[in-house]
């Protein structure tokens, strides 16, 4: 499979989505701002959030995916009628087990609203009380999102790769119309009417896969119960990937609590718009590539191809890293200009942005570390080893705990991003460490020697970045056209500086670029 253009189908949908997903948050900043409303909404969605990226983008898909290419490829098996099989036993189970959190979700939602937020600082009852009201509408997404990660494993592992990377397109389309049909004056009501937009693109995502199925000539039926010793397999695989795969989202919710516990009101805001521009990358090169990486490792794993399956990993941390060192250096030196130009209206002001930039700034510092997580957990994942994974985000998870509590206090809402970011790079670390002991990976000379050009090219485009922001920064705050054109121009200004100075630097060649071009 080529690599390049794998992420290119799959990174180019999130890529659309991502976009999306910046117009949703800029019509949101300017009809609710950075309040006790947005909070609200914020903290409602961050439990469905993490389940989404939980499931959808992480454990289910590490656990279901080996094993159904597994069956799939089994010679003395029937193929894809076995593989079918084993996704309606997984089904059969899934299903009840879904129902019956979302309704004991639904009963305890406000102890769950009080452990996400701590009781919001200074809130009154009234007002937690529509915190609670918004956890209650969105939680139906937990089901919903799901189910779509089982049927966008199936599609995966049938390289239909742009089906399950299009259903989140769903979800910003359908939270844009809600607010550009039924915004109000009051930002409580809009951001209501965002909870139940919310659900209702859950149902529309599941929808799409659903049809996707069938249109693939995959159809699952529903079944009683059970518990063969495959799915057996599946539960003991997902629970311990849940936890690997979701350390950054659970950190995130950690993080968010302490904010929404002992910071001002806005502070959950602030965190929660820099953590969109953060995904942006994150969403483009990290999922894409942890997505076409797994059923590539496994699928060569399965058949013995060890030196290819080594040769993968080594592109796939190259082309992470080509795509997200300048990300990163742009996002902290050019932070405010690009969160003025994206959210600095209507509602939300200038301090809103001066806040937001501080902590994308702090985001921005563990933004190798997050999309390296991507990259190397398929390495584990692919040889249906989950625990490991999770003994390093569980200590990961500790060390975000500490960092928080240390650092929210004296750097206020730029201490739990800071803590999330030192968090993940401990991460990595240890997921890199536990590899090459293994002798399960070993970084080649092209990536060793394309890494520290990769760095220096970034650090060239950060300065002429540098240079730039007084020129660009008046032309950020004016009319929507002027302000988007002025960061298109700031980025694709460092796009052309890095990419030059990758090819002077040797880091990147003109026939990699246009050989990627015809593929």
């Amino acid at each position: 499979m080529n690599l390049a253009r794998a992420l290119g189908s799959v990174g180019g949908l999130t890529l659309a989505s991502r976009v999306l997903g910046l117009v949703r948050d800029s019509l949101f900043a300017r009809f609710v701002g950075a309040g006790f409303a947005s909070d609200a909404f914020l903290i409602a969605f961050r439990l469905p959030n993490m389940f989404r990226a939980l499931f959808a983008e992480g454990a289910f898909s590490a656990a279901f995916i080996p094993m159904f290419n597994r069956k799939v490829a089994d010679k003395d098996g029937r193929g894809l009628p076995d593989g079918i099989a084993f996704a309606e036993d997984a089904l059969s189970v899934l299903l009840p087990v879904l129902l019956v959190m979302t309704a004991v979700m639904e009963l305890a939602a406000w102890p769950v609203t009080w452990l996400l937020s701590g009781g919001f600082n200074e809130a009154g009852a009234d007002e937690f009380a529509f915190a609670v009201t918004l956890s209650r509408i969105t939680f139906p997404y937990l089901l919903f999102i799901s189910l779509v990660s089982l049927l966008g494993g199936i599609l995966n592992s049938l390289h239909r790769f742009w089906v399950a990377a299009a259903a989140p397109i769903l979800l910003n389309l359908t939270l844009i119309a809600a607010l550009l049909f039924f915004h109000s004056q009051e930002p409580l009501f809009t951001a209501r009417n965002q909870a139940i937009a919310v659900t209702i693109s859950g149902a529309l995502q599941l929808l799409w896969l659903w049809w996707a199925c069938r249109h693939a000539g995959v159809r699952l039926r529903l079944k009683r119960p059970t518990l063969n010793p495959d799915v057996r397999r599946l539960l003991a695989l997902i629970w311990p990937a849940a936890a690997g795969a979701g350390a950054v989202q659970i950190n995130l919710v950690v993080s968010t609590a302490l904010a929404a516990s002992l910071l001002d009101a806005g502070s959950v805001s602030y965190i929660y718009f820099a953590d969109r521009l953060n995904q942006l990358p994150l969403g483009l090169i990290g999922i894409g590539l942890g997505t076409v990486l797994l059923p590539t490792i496994s699928r060569q794993l399965g058949a013995g191809e060890e030196a290819r399956a080594m040769e993968t990993q080594n592109r796939g941390l190259e082309l992470a890293l080509f795509l997200t060192l300048p990300a990163t250096v742009a996002l902290i030196v050019a932070g405010q200009p690009i969160v003025a130009a994206l959210f600095q209206h209507g509602k939300f002001v200038a301090d809103d942005t001066l806040f937001t930039a501080q902590a994308l700034a702090a985001f921005s510092v563990g933004l190798p570390s997050y999309i390296l997580v991507k990259v190397l957990t398929p390495g584990f994942y692919a040889r249906s080893d989950t625990r490991t994974p999770v003994r390093y985000a569980t200590i990961s998870m500790a060390v975000n705990l500490a960092l928080n509590l240390a650092l929210i206090m004296p750097l206020r809402h730029m201490g739990p991003p800071l803590a999330t970011a030192l968090a993940s790079t401990v991460n990595v670390w240890l997921l890199w460490r536990a590899l090459v002991r293994r002798g399960e990976f070993v970084a080649d000379a092209q990536l060793k020697r394309r890494t520290w050009r990769l760095t220096l090219a970034a650090l060239a485009m950060g300065a002429a970045l540098w240079f730039a922001l007084d020129l660009f920064r008046p032309y950020t705050t004016g009319g929507s056209l002027q302000r988007w054109g002025a960061m298109f121009v700031l980025v694709g200004a460092g796009c052309v500086v890095y990419l030059a100075a990758s090819v002077l630097l040797g880091a990147f060649r003109l026939s990699d670029a246009r050989r990627l071009i015809r593929r």
